[in-house]
């Protein structure tokens, strides 16, 4: 019997093996059907594909799917959940770690951010990424004399990384040292000046040291980079109301107005040339672009 089943197979299932292979078939359609809503935005759906799929199989793609939506659907703690059970599945992976950083990050848990940031640096010290992230950590918990040294450090790893830099100078200018931002914005200017939020911090710099004209030329070059650029607008505009040129400061807010008409609502809808004045006057009196 056993050498006709082996010369002509035996298409009969065990009710276990029947089982089992059921079992696999839903677990692969349960898999691609999480992966195809995912692709097209529909997370909500997702989650609940990966949930029953792991419900039949412990898979860490899947898991890892799973933690990619749920915090797209903002479950923050959930996804961190199937992130915890990744990094004790594979602990010598940095990513995970850094992954739940990340996370941590945009649910403003700034104490679990450099938890993950110290597991992550325990794998890798030499990782210029994981001091970068252990910096924005300390920013959160405003620990700024902490976040320079790590961001230093970043650069001291990978002295090309320019985030590093221009969050340092940021940081730099917000604390006055406007020299120390300069040589950062110089440096970004240097090797990556086509970018508009170091054109930005570039201008703010030269407009911190009193240099004007170089300051609304760099602003010149942000809107030209992308003229939705909202904040070039009113930070110029600022710089061209202080220098009495209120036709240009006008000229600003009301591309201000066009690209966020909210900005317009405290003026009861005053389109008027008198009511964008006013508008001008109030928000130029109160605006501080650089963060304090």
């Amino acid at each position: 019997m056993n050498i006709l089943k082996a010369l002509f197979g035996n298409s009969e299932e065990t009710p276990e093996e029947e089982k089992k292979n059921a079992d696999a078939r839903k677990f692969d359609l349960m898999k691609y059907d999480g992966v195809k809503a995912m692709k097209i935005g529909r997370f909500d759906y997702a989650v609940k594909c990966f949930e029953e799929a792991l419900q039949l199989h412990d898979d860490l793609e899947v898991r890892d799917y799973l933690s990619r939506s749920l915090v797209q659907q903002g479950q923050y703690d959930e996804a961190l959940q199937q992130l915890a059970l990744l990094i004790e599945a594979q602990p010598h992976n940095v990513s995970l770690p850094m992954q739940a950083a990340h996370v941590a990050f945009q649910k403003e848990d700034y104490d679990q951010m450099q938890a993950f940031c110290e597991q992550a640096l325990s794998i890798d010290r030499q990782n210029a990424r994981i001091h970068y992230t252990y910096a924005r950590a300390c920013l959160g918990k405003k620990d700024v004399i902490t976040a320079i040294a790590r961001l230093t450090q970043s650069i001291t790893l990978d002295d090309s990384y320019a985030d590093a830099y221009l969050l340092r100078g940021q940081t730099l200018l917000a604390l006055g040292d406007t020299a120390g931002a300069e040589a950062d914005a110089t440096w970004l200017m240097d090797h990556a000046a086509n970018h508009e939020d170091i054109l930005l911090f570039a201008a703010r710099v030269q407009r911190a040291k009193g240099n004007v004209e170089l300051a609304q030329r760099i602003y010149d070059a942000v809107v030209e980079v992308n003229p939705f650029q909202i904040d070039a607008y009113r930070e110029r505009g600022q710089l061209r109301y202080e220098q009495g040129d209120k036709k240009g400061a006008q000229e600003d807010m009301q591309k201000v107005l066009e690209l966020n008409p909210q900005e317009m609502a405290d003026v009861s809808g005053d389109y008027s040339a008198e009511g964008i004045e006013h508008k001008v006057k109030q928000a130029y009196s109160a605006l501080n672009p650089f963060g304090l």
